[in-house]
């Protein structure tokens, strides 16, 4: 998948609301251990990682439409990966401390 967007991830995978978090997404079966380019198709986008008031390193994957993927990695390696709409995105970066 080159130039993942929004509706393309929401179609490919099973991704459930974060409670009170509009616009925010989770994958429905927890944590991954595809990595956030490996879950987004990624040939032609970046996953940058930011250090931030989390606990774990964020990596950050933007979409073209204005979404995109903010992922969370566990010590284990493995990822929790949110699907968010480009409102749902701005609002927990500016939560997490990320200027991107």
């Amino acid at each position: 998948m080159q130039n993942a967007t929004f509706d393309q991830l929401w179609q490919r995978y099973d991704w459930r609301e974060i409670k009170n978090c509009p616009g925010r997404f989770v994958l429905r079966d927890g944590l991954s251990t595809l990595s956030p380019c490996e879950l987004a198709g990624c040939e032609a986008l970046s996953s940058n990682q930011y250090e931030s008031s989390s606990r774990d390193p964020v990596h950050v994957v933007r979409f073209g439409d204005g979404g995109g993927l903010i992922s969370y990695q566990k010590p284990t390696g493995e990822f929790l990966h949110t699907l968010n709409t480009a409102s749902g995105m701005e609002r927990k970066l500016r939560a997490l401390g990320i200027q991107t």
